[in-house]
């Protein structure tokens, strides 16, 4: 299924790229669904840098709801491949929980427009319901596809919401 975003930012693309790359971290503040993002692994090399974060969700679920999620089920790795020559990053998450049954990946690309940066947000998650443990083959087709309608849904105002929060956090440091 695919996953689709554009936002605008009223900052000039190299400004936006580099804050989204760099201080992805510092954004949580303006993320109600996360809680924290680690850098856990960065290598720049020439114009491309390759990141490795963890993501922690969970930030507006109710802590009784929070009590029958696993870590591993709100948290994912965020593996990132930033080409500042191509004002893009190519990104793949993993889950922590359901690893081998769901495959999300996509691009974002900066366009420099009037007044600022479009984020254009691309990408596909697909889920395998033959290894969701405990769906029977029968309806696992279906249980995937209901799952990634789901997932999307919820996942499209999220990455909504860091451009927002990117947009709140340059603000603040102007």
């Amino acid at each position: 299924m695919l996953l689709t975003a554009d936002a605008s930012l009223l900052f000039p693309r190299p400004v936006v790229f580099a804050a989204y790359r760099d201080h992805l971290a510092d954004l949580v503040e303006f993320l109600p669904n996360i809680r924290r993002i680690e850098v856990e692994r960065r290598q720049d090399r020439g114009s491309v840098t390759e990141l490795l974060n963890q993501w922690h969700g969970g930030g507006e679920i109710p802590a009784a709801a929070r009590a029958f999620l696993s870590e591993s089920m709100l948290s994912w790795s965020d593996y990132a491949t930033w080409n500042e020559a191509e004002w893009a990053c190519d990104w793949r998450i993993e889950t922590h929980a359901f690893t081998e049954a769901v495959n999300c990946a996509g691009k974002n690309r900066f366009v420099e427009i009037d007044g600022g940066t479009r984020l254009e947000i691309r990408g596909a998650l697909t889920i395998d319901g033959g290894k969701l443990k405990g769906v029977p083959k029968l309806l696992s087709k279906r249980v995937a596809s209901t799952v990634e309608d789901l997932l999307v849904k919820k996942i499209t105002p999220n990455l909504l919401s860091v451009s927002d929060g990117l947009q709140k956090y340059l603000e603040q440091k102007r």
